[in-house]
């Protein structure tokens, strides 16, 4: 699609909603122009119209937190854009890493699992430690005692899978995962960088199926 297609408004603007391209959280909802747009395709980096300040932006001229463009969709009446980028730093000016953090409605039956949220929890006990926490004990506790976790969680998913349980399959990978997450805390290593190096291994599986099909 090319952008004399898409659908601007009256003042020249259409919605941008930015994502995150690995954990897919919904970063911002800016607005662009035909040039601004333009800008952003030509320099693979989000720039802007601000309507407050009736002036193009690009992302991160000020405070370096870029946002590098892997994708940019149209929705099906091509009067808004979803846009996948890859960040260099936080997507809010308050400094968080999304705009969107203040919940008007929660629902309690219904709200949604994700290991951002999981991960969150579990970084959280390790700079804020809650009493009888056992994600607290292990932090406590050190590397040492993490590794020997992840060691035995590892041993129980070979012994279910070797039973050929499923179900207990699924409940020694539940804890597999839970621990290595806890590792990935004690380390300070962060979600997107294991996204990062699987995205790369997808390209890099891709380029190689690619030559040998050739």
């Amino acid at each position: 699609m090319k952008i004399e297609e898409l659908k601007f408004d009256s003042d020249g603007l259409i919605p941008a909603i930015v994502q995150d391209y690995f954990t897919k959280e919904v970063l911002t909802l800016a607005y662009m122009n035909a040039e601004s747009l333009k800008i952003s395709m030509d320099e693979g980096k989000t720039c802007f119209y601000s309507r407050s300040r009736k002036t193009l932006w690009r992302k991160g001229e000020t405070s370096g937190n870029c946002q590098h463009i892997v994708t940019i969709k149209s929705d099906c009446d091509s009067d808004a854009l979803v846009i996948e980028v890859v960040k260099d730093g936080p997507a809010c000016h308050k400094g968080t890493e999304s705009c969107f953090n203040d919940y008007v409605f929660e629902s309690e039956s219904l709200k949604e699992f994700s290991y951002e949220k999981l991960f969150d929890m579990i970084k959280g006990r390790k700079t804020e430690p809650k009493e009888g926490s056992y994600t607290t004990y292990l932090f406590n506790k050190g590397l040492d005692k993490i590794l020997k976790k992840v060691g035995e969680e590892s041993s129980e998913v070979i012994i279910a899978a070797k039973n050929k349980s499923k179900e207990e399959t699924i409940y020694e990978l539940s804890d597999l995962a839970y621990h290595a997450m806890v590792l990935m805390a004690e380390m300070g290593i962060e979600l997107k960088d294991i996204f990062s190096e699987l995205a790369i291994r997808h390209v890099v599986d891709k380029k190689v199926k690619q030559e040998t099909m050739k």
